[in-house]
């Protein structure tokens, strides 16, 4: 049987982490979990991950500021900004970086779906029955 898709999660509100990880997992993803963008930049070349669905504002750097770090590794994973911020400079940079999607909190378990789907390119994950 194939595996889940992994998808990282990065947001540094420990509840939204949580919540935004039973919700993938109720999708039939895998989740990795981080609580800053620090951690998933330490990790980052040792992922499962197929995607990153990142906060915006995170404790320690922005998870724009993430991106681009990470693009300057050579590191590119299709990416979901989540926000509960409504500034149209973060989601111009969002935008520009290539982000597959910028979600506005609260947003609907369905948006966050057709995401995912543009993101890695499949309707259901495989091996989710």
């Amino acid at each position: 049987m194939p595996t889940r898709k992994v998808i990282a999660i990065i947001d540094d509100d420990l509840d939204v982490l949580a919540a935004i990880e039973r919700l993938l997992s109720s999708l039939g993803y895998r989740t990795e979990a981080y609580a800053s963008a620090t951690e998933f930049i330490d990790a980052v070349m040792k992922t499962e991950a197929a995607c990153v669905v990142s906060d915006v504002h995170l404790g320690d750097i922005t998870g724009v500021e993430m991106a681009r770090h990470l693009s300057s590794l050579g590191v590119t994973l299709p990416t979901i900004f989540v926000t509960a911020s409504q500034d149209p400079t973060l989601r111009k940079q969002a935008i520009d970086l290539g982000c597959v999607a910028y979600l506005e909190k609260p947003f609907a378990k369905d948006e966050l779906a057709q995401a995912l789907i543009r993101a890695i390119g499949i309707l259901k994950p495989s091996g989710n029955t």
